[in-house]
């Protein structure tokens, strides 16, 4: 497995953990390669459903013994399932290995010192968004500023 140096683990940012980094990581950069542990679907039904770890399995597709394809969850070790979400400052992309049964997550541009590591979670979200949330609330205090509504007559 591999995994870029410099990445910590924080615990104490707006989002909750997070993973940072603390030397420059350039564009196209393995920043981890973890190994998963997959657990069937009657598995998370009867039991991971109904713990925290369900917000930690990624969709893993599986090919059954009659070609039929399906899907599992899969649990991702390493620092990969600490990544957090983000549409707007999404600079890390993942791609699973079937067969190796891991996931390589690069970096989509130069990331910067101090700079918090984020993946898309897709659209399909089980928790309300911090970035789109706090984008709202920034919009609406545009809307309410005096200063912001004044139109200059050019």
């Amino acid at each position: 497995m591999q995994r870029h140096a410099g990445l910590i683990l924080k615990s104490d940012t707006p989002k909750g953990r997070g993973v940072f980094t603390t030397a420059p990581i350039t564009a196209g950069t393995v920043i981890e390669t973890c190994p998963v542990l997959l657990i069937s679907e009657k598995e998370v039904q009867a039991h991971t459903k109904h713990t925290e770890l369900n917000h930690y399995t990624y969709n893993w597709p599986v090919l059954s013994a009659y070609n039929h394809h399906g899907s599992c969850q899969a649990i991702v070790f390493g620092l990969g399932s600490m990544f957090n979400h983000s549409r707007r400052k999404q600079n890390v992309t993942w791609e699973r290995d079937l067969s190796q049964k891991t996931i390589t997550y690069r970096a989509l541009r130069r990331i910067e010192i101090g700079e918090e590591l984020c993946i898309s979670y897709g659209d399909r979200l089980t928790f309300i968004d911090a970035e789109e949330l706090a984008g709202r609330e920034s919009d609406d205090e545009s809307e309410n500023n005096p200063i912001n509504n004044i139109q200059l007559g050019l």
